[in-house]
């Protein structure tokens, strides 16, 4: 390529991002003026991606972690010809456009993840290559490489400050993930100033004691030494690679390059004149050079011809081997199987089981019928139940395995998932760990729910009812905090059968869910007063219904969740026997209910009943909404305590004779 013409593309990538950010006068316009080169020799010398169908299978991930510097994607995005128009460029940042501040998945083509969120992107990263090893290993044959693609990943000084990067990136080496690359972006400056105030660690010597191995380019504007770096760590196949790139943030700047002014605010108009005289550019708003043009737009065709080629490949592997094909198929489209949910157990009173081990048989009946649904536990698999039997495990360099190994990383471990599951192939991956640490992994689940995937995040030991390990293990606020959680369905099952229920309905979402799990055994419903289990499953999909109920409209209503669902139970038995015409309502996944319609909603809580009682071993915030101003809440207003769980209930006064007294009250 003729130096010329290569300094022209990537200084087109410069300029238009700065013109960007000055027309919106928002951006972050530094990254992409000191990241160009080593975006253009990726996106034109490496990359296998076809702009006319982002979705294809086999394409290779690019995951732009530092999600500030959107405008470098944007950039590419358009320049290489995918569905994103000059117009939607010059309207960054604002209402209707997509390209948003940071890269949005469901909004703009090509975006592989949302990111923003530093080391959000690097630890998704982690996921996606994860799950192309482990599709690899399920679909290659000899001679038809049908899964053979890499993750690249742009990380900043900031990404690689956050934790959630540290932990995936320790997984990513312990496990060899050798298709995984990590381009660096090492400028030294972040949004405060100069990185060496708070980050001096010798990143790649960290990076080589996870497992890594690491390169070195001094020059960011060396497109030789990067291409060169990019193909040694390509051809290292054992391990997942860092090249360290030393950059210039804000390069072509007179007065802002290399300091954080050139981070986040745009130049300024004088300053953009003065970096298009820099670069010999024309005065120009949203100058595109056609020779430019022509060189990203090469990867049009070039994207075209390389699907095909792998689409010739898949049909020769369609011929020898039919089934593989037609499953391969099925689970890029993110189909379940027929027959998947075949074996589904019913449970009996016979016994009390905790939910959380109910949901480790359920699981077990619906994994067996989906060889590609792989998940994984934050070293917590013999409380969480949730390891597949038979099925091997992620280990030092052996990533391809259905039971992934997390580690004490539930932070990484969420945003690992999120991974699995936007690469596709994956079906229903999951994660799982104590539901108290929910709280390290929120910000993975939220941006789970923000692009709209379908990963299920497993959560055991639910409540005050874990007991002895006491408050600081106990969630009290965790549930609240989990369905303020826009688009994530929680489901809090009141026994085994609902658990059947919760995985049933989470299987069939395309929207995230959190399972919420009990430890303490529980007694198993079987709905005899409304037609069975049968009933108790369709209700419980439906987010609540009627479990036990009077004859007539009824004098007062009790509402609850989980474990406390028994508790309610006990107090309608009571209030039965005294005459009482009293109805008991399980309300498992409080968004499911309300998403049902107006008729449905009524007729498990008719307006005209305003005696209400709620309870659940949580905060009792957000229960108004179900019991009204003249009902009562019962919760758990305060931390837990160390004790046996009974104690702790009796303690705090969930117990059926509290349920009665305030039923009572309400009633006047």
């Amino acid at each position: 390529m003729p130096s010329d013409v290569q300094n022209l593309a990537i200084n087109t990538i410069r300029i238009l991002s700065i013109d960007a950010v000055q027309k919106a006068n928002s951006g972050h316009p530094g990254l992409p003026m000191g990241a160009a080169p080593m975006a253009y020799t990726l996106w034109t010398r490496h990359l296998r991606h076809n702009p006319r169908n982002p979705k294809w299978t086999n394409r290779d991930r690019f995951v732009l972690s530092a999600g500030h510097g959107s405008m470098l994607l944007y950039s590419l995005l358009y320049l290489t010809g995918y569905d994103v128009s000059l117009d939607e460029i010059k309207n960054f940042r604002q209402w209707g456009s997509i390209t948003p501040g940071h890269p949005e998945y469901h909004l703009t083509p090509g975006v592989e993840t949302t990111t923003g969120p530093l080391g959000q992107g690097a630890a998704t990263a982690v996921g996606m290559a994860l799950a192309e090893t482990y599709l690899a290993s399920y679909f290659n044959r000899p001679g038809f490489e049908i899964v053979d693609h890499y993750t690249y990943a742009l990380v900043s000084d900031g990404d690689l400050m956050e934790g959630v990067s540290a932990e995936a990136d320790s997984l990513a080496g312990h496990w060899g993930l050798g298709k995984l690359i990590y381009l660096y972006d090492s400028n030294r400056i972040t949004l405060d100033g100069s990185a060496d105030m708070t980050f001096t660690e010798d990143v790649g010597e960290r990076f080589r004691s996870y497992g890594w191995h690491t390169l070195d380019v001094g020059d960011g504007n060396d497109v030789e030494a990067i291409n060169k770096a990019i193909i040694e760590a390509k051809a290292v196949t054992n391990k997942p690679s860092l090249i360290s790139i030393r950059t210039i943030i804000g390069y072509g700047s007179p007065n802002k390059q290399n300091t954080s002014d050139a981070h986040g605010s745009p130049l300024g108009v004088d300053e953009v004149r003065l970096v298009k005289e820099n670069f010999g550019w024309p005065q120009e708003d949203f100058y595109i050079p056609g020779d430019a043009l022509e060189l990203f737009r090469q990867a049009v065709d070039a994207g075209a011809a390389q699907e095909q080629e792998w689409r010739d490949i898949f049909e020769a592997y369609r011929q020898q081997y039919p089934e593989l094909a037609a499953e391969f198929e099925c689970v890029q489209a993110g189909e379940l199987p027929d027959g998947w949910d075949a074996d589904l157990p019913v449970f009996t009173a016979e016994k009390k089981i905790a939910t959380r081990n109910a949901s480790g048989t359920v699981l077990n009946a619906i994994a067996k019928h989906i060889p590609t649904m792989i998940g994984g536990d934050a070293d917590l698999a013999g409380s969480t139940k949730t390891l597949i039997k038979g099925a091997e495990n992620t280990g030092p360099g052996k990533p391809a395995a259905r039971n992934v190994r997390f580690g004490v990383r539930e932070h990484g471990m969420g945003a690992i998932v999120n991974g699995l599951a936007l690469h596709g192939g994956i079906i229903k991956p999951y994660s799982a760990t104590f539901f108290n640490f929910s709280d390290y992994m929120r910000p993975a689940v939220r941006i789970g729910c923000l692009m709209g995937i379908d990963p299920i995040y497993v959560f055991t030991h639910d409540s005050i009812g874990l007991g002895e390990d006491g408050p600081t293990h106990q969630p009290v606020e965790q549930l609240i905090a989990m369905r303020a959680i826009p688009d994530l369905y929680v489901i809090r099952p009141a026994d085994a059968n609902e658990t059947t229920a919760a995985w049933h309905t989470a299987m069939q979402l395309d929207k995230p869910s959190a399972l919420i799990f009990t430890r303490q055994d529980l007694p198993v419903l079987t709905g005899e007063a409304i037609g069975g289990v049968d009933a108790i499953r369709s209700g419980a999909a439906r987010g609540g219904y009627v479990l036990a109920d009077s004859d007539g409209t009824p004098d007062v209503i009790l509402l609850g969740t989980g474990s406390e669902v028994h508790i309610a139970h006990e107090a309608y038995r009571t209030l039965t026997a005294a005459g009482v015409k009293a109805r008991l309502v399980s309300l498992p996944c409080w968004r499911l209910f309300d998403q049902q319609d107006a008729s449905y909603r009524e007729l498990v809580l008719p307006a005209a009943v305003t005696a209400r009682v709620s309870i659940e071993a949580g905060v009792t915030l957000g229960w108004e909404r179900y019991v009204g101003q003249r009902g009562i809440a019962i919760g758990v207003d305060k931390f837990g305590a160390s004790a046996p769980y009974e104690r702790i209930y009796q303690e705090y006064g969930l117990t059926p004779e509290k349920v009665v007294e305030a039923a009572r009250k309400v009633m006047g």
